[in-house]
């Protein structure tokens, strides 16, 4: 049930601060603080339906015509997005995408500072260029993950990951986000007024047939909901 939530970047607050409030209360506020919740949309908030998310472009894994769409939003600087990745996502594979019941979708919702920024464009890149090897770099990306605001991130270092990454191409891939890194931008600020439609203010977060659920949750809720939609 946790989740980052974003603080407006014009304001600049002391790391430690942050850093408290992320691991105390479990979110870092973006336009107000909402608690992570699973459910439809709360009184107030828009109605949710996948049927009405853009998801067009957007990275994806399972069959493009699988019945059910699942969409996640996503930080790669975001520790609960790690949480989700690394430990729930897996199992979702396993059980529904495999069988091609269903698709994932990665939506960006970048806002933990610049290295955010920086692997949204490569994650566009790999897409474009690696869509084979797109599940494999993402796990990778969330493996390398450390502390947010140091270390792992930045295009440097990204570049050395993709490197060991069997069949892609580190220079090719950092030569395209040099040169299409603005449309890439576009993209992922597309995405991120997608989820601002939805009521979304929080990494991860998922659209899962009409219900939203803000936050890295066991694997038992996302089954649940995911079963409420394939019956």
């Amino acid at each position: 049930m946790d989740t980052n939530n974003e603080t407006s970047n014009k304001f600049f607050l002391p790391v430690a601060v942050i850093l408290a409030g992320l691991f105390i209360g479990g979110a870092v506020i973006w336009n107000g603080s909402r608690p992570a919740q699973v459910g439809t949309a709360p009184t107030g908030e828009p109605a949710v339906n996948i049927k009405n998310v853009d998801t067009a472009g957007d990275p994806f894994i399972g069959k493009a015509n699988a019945p059910l769409t699942i969409a996640v939003w996503s930080d790669f600087q975001c520790p609960f997005c790690k949480r989700f990745e690394t430990e729930t996502l897996p199992l979702i594979v396993k059980d529904y995408v495999e069988s091609g019941k269903a698709k994932v979708v990665f939506l960006d919702f970048a806002f933990l500072g610049p290295d955010s920024t920086t692997a949204a464009e490569y994650n566009r890149a790999i897409w474009k260029l690696y869509p084979d090897k797109y599940y494999a770099w993402r796990a990778a990306m969330y493996e390398a993950q450390d502390e947010e605001h140091g270390g792992f991130g930045n295009a440097a270092s990204i570049d050395k990951l993709n490197a060991t990454i069997p069949g892609i191409d580190a220079v090719k891939v950092a030569a395209d986000v040099k040169a299409n890194g603005s449309a890439y931008q576009v993209a992922a600020d597309a995405d991120k007024a997608e989820a601002q439609k939805v009521g979304i203010n929080a990494t991860p977060s998922f659209v899962i047939g009409t219900q939203v659920i803000r936050g890295a949750y066991p694997y038992a809720t996302f089954k649940e909901a995911i079963d409420a939609v394939l019956k």
